[in-house]
């Protein structure tokens, strides 16, 4: 991977710099190319001939730092990829021009595809910033995301406290716990006292961005049917009305999602770290019951209780633990009950109206087109992994929904 970007490197300014690298199973160089090299000639067009030069037919690993589009729309490294076999593929980043997902992408069309590191993208992102800036894919596109930084709040509130943190110290420790260790480390003190600071700056963090968030900003805007989306996913996991069963909503938010889907349900508990979101579904819910906790642990919550665990938009949180909170969510339900998470997977372009799918990058100011199925992959193998059962996914056009039961 560091090859492909140090290759990379080596492009012309005027021009993406793209690198790729085919190794063989033994971890040796077959051949290598980059955008630019010759010129007139892509990546591809260089790579193909050094291939057929060298007479080789198949690679164990290939390393393509930006799957790139050519002037006709179509993804090299599909046509790479019909000519020399490749058990193992790793890309960096989406071209810059993608706003959608298209039919013949690899990533999207072939199992098996591999991403590069956050840090190594945000490396192949910095050697690219003027195209990446200038593209959809530029959070600033949309003004509350552009705005309001979890990880520059958290860094903010901490520093009020007295623990001082670079942004790369943020971004290299993105987790609660992991966040906390680093503090407990420089700074000589008890994790429980580095532990409630982090708790402290991610509450107050996740209150400002979502208390009063302004939905016209989310891409649920452009989604009218979404209610419909989360219904249609409850329906195929589950024969029970929702106004009859037991429901645990984790991640409220503003409390919008929950007053649009949960207003006609009398059994519920609403969790989550933020108090200013839980009051103002208090509000709209009395009957409801609210709990200040994060999801990761819901210890103040009785095991085999619930029928039904929401999160939406929250497993894909920044410094969120999907291990700790997808375990204690089987704790809390009951056997036989239904799990339903989703991932943020687009961005309001509110320029021009249009969703552009996918997640930040951490650490950076771009959406990565790729990330939000990368992520939801990663919670279907955790959910599986834990011991939920028939786990299934279902892609809409604002986000990826998974349901599961426990066993």
């Amino acid at each position: 991977m560091n090859y492909a970007i140090g290759i990379a490197q080596r492009a012309p300014q005027s021009s993406l710099r793209v690198g790729v690298a085919l190794v063989s199973e033994n971890d040796e160089l077959i051949c290598s190319a980059f955008e630019g090299e010759v010129r007139g000639a892509s990546w591809y067009r260089i790579l193909r001939r050094r291939v057929q030069e060298l007479g080789a037919s198949s690679a164990y690993s290939a390393y393509l730092t930006i799957n790139t589009l050519s002037a006709d729309r179509s993804f090299e490294l599909a046509e790479l990829l019909k000519e020399v076999r490749i058990d193992r593929v790793y890309i960096g980043l989406p071209d810059p021009a993608l706003t959608s997902y298209l039919d013949d992408d690899p990533v999207t069309a072939r199992g098996h595809v591999h991403r590069f590191p956050d840090e190594l993208q945000r490396e192949i992102l910095e050697q690219n910033r003027d195209f990446y800036a200038a593209s959809a894919q530029n959070i600033e596109c949309n003004p509350h995301y552009s705005t309001h930084r979890i990880s520059e709040a958290v860094s903010t509130r901490l520093q009020s406290s007295g623990f001082v943190l670079s942004r790369s110290d943020v971004n290299a420790n993105r987790g609660r716990v992991a966040l906390a260790s680093l503090i407990c480390q420089r700074y000589g003190i008890e994790y429980e006292e580095a532990d409630r600071a982090v708790n402290d700056a991610l509450s107050e963090a996740f209150d400002a961005k979502y208390g009063t968030y302004d939905y016209a900003y989310d891409a649920r805007a452009a989604n009218a049917r979404w209610t419909d989306d989360f219904k249609s996913v409850y329906g195929r996991s589950s024969a029970r009305s929702l106004s009859t069963v037991n429901i645990l909503n984790v991640g409220v938010g503003g409390g919008y999602e929950a007053a649009a889907l949960f207003s006609g349900c009398p059994q519920i508990t609403f969790v989550d770290i933020a108090e200013r979101g839980l009051a103002n579904i208090g509000a709209r819910i009395p009957s409801s019951r609210t709990v200040v906790s994060s999801a990761e642990d819901l210890s103040v919550l009785p095991e085999n209780n619930f029928d039904l665990y929401v999160s939406l938009r929250t497993y894909n949180s920044s410094f969120f633990d999907t291990s700790a909170a997808a375990s204690e969510a089987h704790r809390v339900l009951k056997p036989g009950a239904v799990i339903i998470v989703s991932v943020a997977n687009g961005f309001l372009y509110t320029q021009r109206s249009c969703v552009v799918p996918g997640l930040i990058v951490p650490g950076t100011d771009f959406v990565d087109i790729y990330r939000g199925m990368d992520t939801s992959n990663l919670i279907g193998a955790e959910l599986d992994r834990i011991g939920f059962k028939d786990i299934r996914m279902f892609p809409t056009s604002t986000e990826i929904y998974l349901s599961a039961v426990t066993a």
